[in-house]
């Protein structure tokens, strides 16, 4: 099957915690990064996820913040640390190619936002990432 979402990560279900409607499943990266992933319920269980189960975590690339600067006090769990590579400029819109530990990541954020964090390749930068919106898929 072949989809249109930019970002594809290979991982481990490493822990499941399963809510009244909601679950939370932890995820280690290829690359060694965890990465939390909040789907339903009934989601994890169609997918009969359980510790040591190879996922493919699922991010839009316009779900996808960044920072050029850790972020201490934040509610969004997953934080991946990378450098740019590429940037590819249009009139309101900016996409920013970047490298993370066993991966790499497209971001879609405005041209505003690419200007105010004086993104260029090789810029430092950390991609920030809410859980409830990394999908999750099994082979």
């Amino acid at each position: 099957m072949s989809l249109s979402i930019r970002n594809q990560l290979p991982g481990t279900v490493t822990a499941l915690t399963p809510g009244e409607a909601m679950a939370t499943v932890r995820i280690r990266l290829s690359g060694g990064q965890d990465l939390t992933a909040a789907i339903t319920r009934e989601a994890a269980e169609d997918l009969r996820l359980t510790p040591g189960t190879a996922v493919r975590a699922l991010v839009k690339s316009t779900e996808i913040s960044l920072a050029t600067a850790p972020v201490e006090v934040l509610s969004i769990r997953n934080r991946l640390p990378g450098n740019v590579t590429d940037i590819a400029t249009g009139d309101a819109m900016v996409s920013v190619h970047l490298t993370v530990e066993g991966g790499e990541l497209t971001s879609a954020i405005t041209r505003d936002a690419a200007e105010d964090l004086a993104l260029s390749p090789g810029t430092p930068v950390v991609a920030l990432i809410k859980a409830t919106e990394v999908a999750l898929a099994t082979a």
